[in-house]
């Protein structure tokens, strides 16, 4: 049997175009975090994390009080992380490394991880509220136990149009 110049040229390009498509679809899904539950944290954010394909924020939580940093039996601070959008996505709805900087007080809704482990995905379309900075103090007004960012006078929202 023999095949054209043209024939092998096309299967090439559908197995090259098969090929180069796994990438893609490997992408990881979104199925090890826990879409039909949602939590909402709040924290103080140790480190922002520009990257092109899932932006994240590493965060400590407050503690139930509201006074400090929440800690483990340990005694070390519990640590939260959250992956977002690619920044590319993130910079027009106002969410940078320099908006949320190390030291900012932010709440966000979250997808948890099925396993139970520190880390979430931002639940798509929803807003991250920003805690006010007393400018006497130039501290962070933080929220009643119990309550959100969105519960502070002056608070400000990014990534949706309310909390």
């Amino acid at each position: 049997m023999r095949f054209s110049k043209a024939s092998l040229v096309a299967a090439w390009l559908i197995a090259l175009v098969a090929i180069l498509s796994v990438p893609v679809l490997a992408h990881h899904s979104f199925a090890m975090y826990d879409q039909t539950k949602t939590v909402t944290l709040t924290g103080v954010i140790k480190q922002f994390v520009p990257q092109a394909n899932h932006a994240e924020i590493h965060f400590i939580l407050l503690a139930d009080d509201h006074k400090s940093l929440k800690t483990g039996p340990d005694g070390k601070p519990i640590e939260w992380g959250i992956e977002m959008a690619g920044t590319a996505q993130l910079v027009p709805q106002g969410i940078t490394a320099s908006s949320y900087g190390a030291g900012t007080v932010f709440s966000v809704h979250v997808h948890p991880l099925r396993d139970g482990s520190n880390f979430g995905a931002r639940v798509p379309n929803s807003a991250i509220a920003k805690c006010p900075v007393d400018a006497t103090t130039n501290k962070p007004k933080l929220p009643e136990p119990g309550k959100h960012c969105d519960s502070v006078a002056g608070f400000t929202i990014s990534g949706g149009k309310t909390f």
